[in-house]
Order: C-alpha cells, then structure tokens, then sequence
C-alpha cells in the first residue's frame, strides 16, 4: 500500500482500538481510584482500557511500538500513543467528559489517530493530509473572531509551580475572549476545536498522549496548533490551538507572558 491507504488504515485501526477501550468503560462500574501523584488518579479500569487498545493494536500493527499513560512502552521512532481514559477524575467522579486518545507518532509528529467519548456516543478520527470526521462527518475548525471565542482550557494541577505561569495567560484570555471553558478531558477539548464547538484551546503541562490524537484532529479541520512559543513543539505539552485568529491572540498572550515572566 502507498503512504496515504496507509495513513487511512492507521485512522481506522486507530478508531477500533479508542472503541474496544470505550466497550470497557462502559461495561465496567466505576472501581476505587489510586492516587499516582497530586491530584492525579488512576483506576483499574484504566489499565484495562489500555490493554484493550493494545490488544487491537498489537493485532492488527505488531511492528509498531505502543507507549501508553498507565503501562509505559519505548517512544522511539514510530510508535503509538495511548491514553486509556483521558479525564479520569471525571470518570470517578460521574461526570461524562471522558475520552479515549490513541495516535500513531511518526516523524515525531501525529500522523492518525482517533478520540472516543463512550458516555456521549461519538468518536472523532484523522489521518495526515486526508481531514478529520466525526462519525464520518467531515469537520471544519471555527472562524470565529476572539472577542466572540468560547476557548477551551486546563488548569497545570500537576505542575504547580507553573500555575502563575498559566494565569498570566488565564487572566488576560477572560478579557480577550468572549468565555472560557474548563470540562476536564483534554482529548475531549481539542476534539471540540476541531468540530468548532470551541474556538481555541491552552493549557501547559500536559503529556503527549494527552494532545497528539487531538491536536491532528485540529491540524486536519484546518485549524493551528503550537507551543506556547508558536513553535512546532506541542507534544512537549504546552499547546495553544483554534483558527487563525484565535490562535494568533493566544500566541500573542503566551509570548508576553515570556517576555515578562510571571
């Protein structure tokens, strides 16, 4: 097969694996969560979800390296990126933000991928220069202008030492924006940029498998995606997304806050 019928083969391979860890979400009650670090929980169900991707995964493309959030795995070269519930103090705590992210790495860049939400019934997939759907519904990012944007963010829970790094950013965005908004699933909230439910997206501190599904998503609805620099780093895990003209306002905001510190 050429480059791009493989690419469409990731996108669905990608799909069913996001699917079969949404299956045991969704056919599992809610179990006790363990505390990984500050405010950061892990639940059995978690590592069942991952093993159920990796099972589709190490199915149908045993060539390809899985590193996942809860059983680890080698990054290097290409590889897939898992994240078996993204949103997992929402999950413990009944809230339906919840998604599934898996995304191929190749070139050191997100190629094909898919964001399941199980709660809400829907799953958003992309492949490298062949657009992003919804339910096979292509999307189209937002063209809002900032001061009409509703922007989606997270707040640095893990990092805190970086919080007033993030409200030098926070702050301002109330005034440049229309609203801000805050779900909790990070995979969830760059799959709304994508479908323009949201217009932009920041947040610092987050891990790759918890942006690179969602981040090519936005690329291939035709939106920006960076870091906080308006570089090319995003799966470092500062990341600023939307149109052109919402991700030209956060760029703006994320550099001052460099120039000056917090």
């Amino acid at each position: 097969m050429g480059e791009r019928e493989d690419l469409e083969r990731y996108r669905e391979v990608a799909a069913r694996a996001a699917l079969a860890a949404g299956r045991v979400i969704l056919d599992s009650p809610v179990p006790e969560a363990e505390l990984k670090g500050h405010a950061d929980y892990v639940t059995e169900v978690d590592r069942r979800a991952e093993q159920a991707v990796r099972a589709v995964l190490g199915k149908e493309t045993p060539e390809i390296a899985v590193v996942g959030e809860e059983l680890g795995g080698s990054g290097a070269g290409e590889h897939w990126l898992v994240d078996p519930i993204d949103g997992t103090t929402n999950y413990i705590h009944g809230f339906p933000a919840v998604g599934v992210s898996v995304a191929l790495i190749s070139g050191g860049r997100p190629a094909a991928g898919a964001v399941h939400a199980p709660y809400l019934g829907t799953t958003w997939t992309a492949a490298r220069g062949q657009g992003a759907e919804q339910d096979g519904a292509p999307l189209s990012i937002s063209t809002a202008s900032p001061e009409k944007a509703i922007v989606g963010t997270g707040f640095p829970f893990r990092r805190e030492e970086r919080l007033e790094e993030y409200l030098e950013v926070m702050i301002p965005a109330l005034r440049r924006f229309e609203d801000l908004r805050r779900p909790g699933a990070v995979a969830l909230d760059l799959a709304w940029v994508a479908s323009g439910v949201f217009d932009g997206f920041f947040e610092l501190a987050l891990s790759s498998w918890d942006v690179a599904a969602g981040a090519l998503l936005i690329e291939e609805a035709g939106g920006l995606v960076t870091d906080w620099s308006g570089g090319d780093d995003y799966l470092s895990g500062d990341i600023l997304a939307g149109g052109t003209a919402v991700h030209a306002a956060l760029v703006e905001l994320a550099r001052a806050v460099a120039t000056t510190g917090p």
